[in-house]
């Protein structure tokens, strides 16, 4: 099966390609990429903000050598696409990043790597290249999207998720299981390309379980356009539209409770906010991602997509499941916390509200500590903060907490995002 020509007409995704620009940036495949990936990281549903990365290979003259090499440009460690600049990037010699294979003592030793990774850097003003980066080396396409998007990845996170992926491309795009990302998830994605090649298949994309997705080109607008049409169709297979006018399953089995108007609303969340603020801010351990650390910053959303879900039948057996791409899981933790508040419960009395809230806050965290006990590893960082960052109240809206007011935002928008994949999956 094959998607339709290019086109510029989406409904799900947004095209933002614009000829004039582009044109300025020809002949200069390391600026197409860079605007390539802006423009993705532009829309949300695509990727999160700091999620996702982006390659182009290149050839470039050897400053020791002056041998033309082949060079891969990538996102570096920690950057963002949407926002990407040349001075965000790693550049590499691709030949010495694949030699590393040679080395590769096993996925037991996927951290010495990234420490190895330092031995191909091209350019001297690189910055630190991602764990992602043998994914998009061991692929042979000139340009290459990895992103996060909401569709995708709700097909990929469902339980029959490879078969659906089987079926809605018709074998053009490839399946690899969950794997934490590393060296030897590069090696499956070749792989993958390579057993396709071998039944006479060409793939333009890989979809990761319960992880993201993998799209290329040769050209950056190949690529974009490529990704654009392989999201696009995975968001037209979620679409609650059905073309024959059947009864569409209502989204979360449907509405438990209702939301309070907006005025109120607003009022029950600017009185319960310095509420759990409070807790929060209860345990003052040092912690990466914006979690503890002393006192947090709130962030507060009534988004029609967090009413939707916090008001259904099915919050109480979906909250609790986690979270479907490692992305999300860094900015929200492992699951939220629900509120076991009535929309217009009477928050007056701020004594008797802590002494109902408490039992959950110390439940919550006793669940992160055990988590937490239960996965460290010898080597493994400090535990976070152990109260919640995401934290629900059906009827009024979704509070995230962390440590300035940006991350707090960043995680209510990860957590959008992740209510999208499960709406998908469901």
């Amino acid at each position: 099966m094959t998607l339709p020509d290019t086109t510029t007409q989406f409904n799900h995704v947004s095209y933002l390609w614009d000829e004039t620009k582009a044109a300025e940036l020809a002949g200069d495949e390391v600026a197409l990429f860079i605007y390539r990936s802006n423009l993705l990281g532009a829309d949300l549903r695509l990727t999160n903000y700091g999620g996702g990365n982006t390659s182009v290979k290149i050839t470039d003259k050897d400053p020791l050598t002056g041998v033309e090499t082949e060079v891969m440009w990538i996102k570096g460690s920690g950057g963002d696409i949407g926002t990407l600049k040349k001075s965000g990037c790693a550049a590499l010699y691709l030949e010495r990043l694949r030699n590393l294979e040679r080395v590769y003592r096993g996925i037991e030793f996927e951290d010495e790597m990234v420490e190895l990774f330092n031995h191909c850097i091209f350019d001297l003003a690189s910055k630190a290249p991602s764990i992602d980066t043998p994914l998009h080396g061991f692929l042979p396409f000139k340009h290459i999207d990895h992103l996060h998007p909401d569709a995708a990845i709700a097909i990929a996170a469902a339980k029959d998720g490879k078969r659906i992926t089987e079926e809605l491309f018709g074998g053009e795009v490839g399946w690899v299981g969950w794997q934490r990302p590393g060296f030897d998830l590069g090696l499956q994605l070749r792989e993958c390309l390579e057993e396709a090649a071998a039944r006479g298949v060409k793939l333009r994309g890989i979809m990761l379980g319960s992880h993201g997705l993998f799209t290329w080109g040769e050209t950056a607008y190949e690529s974009y356009i490529n990704t654009l049409e392989v999201i696009e169709r995975c968001a037209e297979y979620l679409s609650p539209q059905t073309p024959n006018g059947g009864i569409v399953k209502q989204s979360f089995g449907g509405a438990k409770i209702q939301s309070l108007p907006k005025e109120q609303r607003l009022a029950q969340a600017a009185k319960i906010a310095p509420i759990l603020r409070g807790f929060c801010s209860s345990e003052k351990k040092s912690s990466p991602n914006g979690g503890g650390g002393g006192f947090m910053i709130g962030h507060y959303t009534d988004d029609e997509r967090v009413l939707e879900f916090i008001n259904s039948n099915d919050l109480e057996k979906l909250a609790p499941l986690g979270t479907s791409c490692p992305d999300h899981f860094l900015r929200t933790k492992i699951s939220p916390l629900v509120l076991e508040l009535a929309p217009d419960q009477d928050l007056t009395n701020v004594a008797d509200i802590k002494a109902t809230l408490a039992p959950a806050f110390e439940a919550y965290r006793a669940m992160y500590t055990e988590y937490y006990n239960t996965c460290k590893h010898a080597n493994s960082p400090a535990m976070r903060d152990p109260n919640p960052v995401v934290i629900l109240y059906p009827g009024v809206g979704m509070f995230t907490f962390a440590k300035d007011k940006t991350t707090a935002r960043l995680a209510s928008e990860y957590y959008i995002n992740a209510v999208n994949v499960m709406k998908g999956a469901e």
